[in-house]
């Protein structure tokens, strides 16, 4: 076995240890949290100080910070933080079915923390983030970019990941891009979320204050 070999299943066999699952879970919570902090902070800071962070900015935000959470916390969860991405690996048997439930509820969980902390610190500005239609956008046009984006998006992840490990420089820096580029042209449509847990903390946290 070359030592490639070896360091790949030694990182399989801790990502598959049952008693490193409240790592696991703790990392997919704050990763999330990261992601959404950016993605949803770059609204409120960009209403907040009148436009001072650009469109550009904002979707180059949750793309930057993914490729580093993936690089960072990569081979402890695989840096998922997408409910998507996780029903994705599940159906593609790389990752345990038994394991999605708490991956998600740990993904809704950082993101709702995430705009919890954006409205403590920031206050209820620029909807939170929320990821709403664009002006004279309508829901089901919305729905569809998005759906659209998605998928790419996991066909992203999927085509670079290895295993179960999802991380690595080249994974990284594929899904980062594809994220920014995504968002630079659909944007002014969904907001480009592309991630079910980004679009629901912003929305609970919103509605909860209503």
């Amino acid at each position: 076995m070359s030592p490639v070999d070896g360091e790949t299943a030694q990182r399989v066999a801790i990502f598959r240890d049952s008693s490193q699952e409240w790592r696991r879970l703790f990392s997919e919570l704050f990763g999330t949290f990261l992601l959404v902090v950016a993605a949803a902070g770059g609204g409120v800071v960009a209403a907040l100080s009148h436009g001072a962070v650009s469109r550009s900015a904002e979707v180059a935000a949750p793309g930057l910070t993914v490729m580093a959470v993936i690089l960072f916390m990569g081979k402890i969860s695989g840096a998922h933080l997408n409910p998507v991405v996780s029903l994705a690996f599940a159906l593609r048997r790389d990752f345990p079915w038994r394991r999605v439930p708490g991956y998600v509820v740990t993904q809704l969980l950082g993101a709702t923390l995430a705009c919890l902390f954006l409205l403590a610190v920031l206050g209820n500005a620029g909807g939170l983030g929320a990821t709403q239609p664009g002006p004279g956008i309508n829901g089901w046009q919305a729905l569809l970019i998005e759906m659209v984006l998605t998928l790419g998006l996991v066909s992203t992840i999927l085509g670079t990941a290895s295993g179960v490990q999802n991380v690595g420089p080249l994974s990284a820096i594929g899904v980062g891009a594809y994220i920014v580029l995504a968002g630079l042209w659909a944007s002014p449509i969904s907001r480009a979320s592309m991630n079910p847990a980004r679009s629901f903390g912003p929305e609970l946290v919103g509605r909860a204050r209503s």
